[in-house]
């Protein structure tokens, strides 16, 4: 079976001479395999086109994708969006009493499965011609354990409260403040219970364009949790919360799941780990088409997605494998100083910071964790000259390049422009071609307008014009947010090879544990009390720092014998209380 897909957001035939028509050898030869459509956009007959990829080659801004599929799927289509457009084959069923996630790269359906699942989108069964219907779909799911859900759906007799992804635009959509986006919501009468067990209750006064990203997604996590629903559904509820909010919400999550129906699409592996019973891997190829694979235990779907090969399937979805080291923590980092700060005080209303004296060396990456509000935010703004300290000085005469935690695509050009307005033409050099805009898929964003890109799009864009720019010492504030799990871990390879090539140092605040081990030679450690007073000490070799730092939240993680992944110990078990008896709370 051969897909056509043509992706619309990158089509651009006012910017080009129509190359996929005009190198057509059907085309050439007379055949109307390729026509421009209505919206002056071409369309791509599956029936007519002989698989030669030629156009895929010719288009200028790789926008179209010719796609070999099994003949089987044919029949297990559920969804697509329009002539050439993207196709989900097959639909994951939510179970009663477990937690199901779902675990797959941005743009191969997960949010159109989420959306069918709560009854927003009707699925068209692969069908254009005729209006979408339940009965469709019922009948095409006649006799399964899907047909009693969809029924359920289609009549209106199943319940939905839902989570959306990007937090970040909820003060766009509810003017007001967040209690009064509570007390819309609340069906039951739960709302000061929910308030303090996510830890919002003194953000209930305050507007909802004031909070910051982990105050947005807390009180998003809240609002789902006080609809009176028979099913719930979380998109990625753990972007700009801390490893011990994360903690929190999952195992809240986990109690909901004992009398409802979850299901929760996560790209933190540790936590999906820490709060999945099973997992419905998705691959397929992103803007193209995805493919729902059947469920797996939370273990055995990670340690999959990690080697990129499902066996009965007989598909591969990545080239390489994820590999975790369980290495013994680098040794003291041995370059020269570049960065030397005395202990450092700042002042706000209502709020303090205070730092130890530290160094960063040449050459050095220095991860920064610890708690929101507590100040990781503040130190590196300071050290990047955005902010002046109330006491202290940083001792350094520096290029500094700069990635803030939250991204505003003020810039309306292209992707293209954007680099060439901040990196000058260096950007197109062999070095970041392979280095930077490889692994961060760059290439195919070129002709993008940076309004129209996705929130990991977007993040991957921030993180290369970051590392493109020249600098001494590079300031990254949060990059995994948005990106799934796999971009995640190339974008920390592309840190830190940049890192490494151009012998420049880098700090890096994230909350994914996972990342902030890949790219890091040292941790900055932050503690406190948030919103009121922070303390950050460090830097610390990884060891040191790691402990300190789990130590504060009671966190301990035990390797996987298969993939050497770390994975979180539940609360007390034997392992956990060994590990932390040891005072060894990552490295073992």
């Amino acid at each position: 079976m051969r897909i056509a897909v043509l992706l619309r957001d990158r089509c651009q035939p006012r910017r080009c001479n129509l190359e996929c028509m005009s190198y057509c050898p059907p085309v050439r030869t007379g055949t109307e395999t390729i026509v421009m459509g209505e919206d002056g956009r071409p369309v791509i007959s599956e029936e007519l086109c002989v698989g030669c990829g030629i156009c895929v080659h010719k288009c200028p801004f790789d926008a179209i994708r010719i796609v070999g599929l099994p003949k089987e799927l044919e029949k297990e289509i559920v969804h697509q969006y329009g002539v050439n457009g993207f196709r989900l084959y097959r639909l994951p069923t939510p179970h009663h009493g477990e937690v199901m996630g779902i675990l797959g790269p941005n743009g191969i359906g997960k949010t159109t499965v989420i959306s069918i699942l709560s009854g927003e989108t009707v699925p068209n069964m692969g069908n254009l011609r005729r209006k979408p219907s339940w009965e469709r779909a019922l009948e095409t799911y006649a006799g399964t354990e899907m047909h009693n859900y969809l029924s359920r759906i289609a009549g209106e007799d199943l319940r939905t409260s839902f989570k959306p992804q990007y937090v970040d635009k909820l003060a766009g959509v509810h003017k007001g403040k967040a209690g009064e986006l509570l007390e819309r919501v609340d069906e039951s009468g739960n709302l000061e219970d929910v308030s303090s067990e996510f830890g919002i209750s003194h953000t209930i006064d305050r507007d909802l364009s004031k909070l910051s990203g982990g105050e947005l997604q807390r009180v998003a996590i809240a609002a789902t949790f006080l609809k009176d629903a028979d099913i719930y559904f979380f998109d990625e509820p753990s972007s700009y919360l801390d490893i011990h909010q994360r903690l929190k919400v999952a195992e809240s999550i986990q109690a909901l799941s004992r009398t409802k129906q979850v299901v929760v699409i996560e790209h933190d592996l540790a936590v999906l780990d820490f709060l999945a019973d099973s997992v419905h891997l998705m691959f397929g190829e992103k803007g193209a088409f995805g493919v729902v694979a059947q469920p797996r235990g939370v273990r055995g779907a990670i340690n999959t997605y990690l080697r990129g090969f499902l066996k009965e399937e007989n598909i591969r979805f990545r080239e390489r494998e994820i590999r975790f080291e369980s290495h013994a923590p680098r040794k003291e980092w041995g370059g020269q100083p570049l960065v030397q700060f005395e202990p450092l005080y700042k002042r706000f209303k209502g709020f303090t910071l205070k730092t130890s004296e530290g160094v960063i060396r040449q050459g050095e990456v220095v991860g920064v964790v610890g708690p929101n509000a507590t100040g990781k935010t503040t130190f590196v703004k300071m050290l990047a000259g955005v902010l002046n300290p109330t006491k202290g000085n940083v001792e350094a005469d520096l290029k500094v390049s700069y990635k803030p935690q939250y991204i505003e695509p003020k810039f309306k050009g292209t992707v293209r422009e954007a680099f060439l307005n901040e990196a000058g033409e260096e950007f197109e050099t062999s070095h970041f071609t392979t280095e930077i805009a490889g692994p961060l898929n760059l290439e195919s964003l070129m002709e993008r307008a940076i309004p129209t890109l996705s929130g990991g799009e977007l993040q991957s864009v921030a993180i290369g014009l970051c590392l493109a720019r020249e600098a001494d010492i590079y300031l990254i504030d949060e990059p995994s947010a948005y990106l799934d799990s796999n971009q995640r871990m190339e974008a920390a390879r592309a840190i830190r090879r940049a890192m490494e090539s151009k012998g420049m140092s880098g700090m890096i605040v994230d909350h994914d544990i996972y990342f902030i081990d890949l790219v890091s030679d040292a941790l900055m450690v932050f503690h406190g009390e948030p919103s009121k007073k922070g303390i950050g000490e460090g830097p610390f070799g990884m060891r040191e720092g790691m402990n300190k730092f789990l130590e504060e939240v009671a966190i301990t993680f035990r390797r996987d014998n298969e993939t050497n992944r770390p994975r979180i110990n539940n609360p007390d078990s034997r392992l956990d209380r060994e590990q932390k008896a040891a005072g060894e709370y990552y490295y073992t």
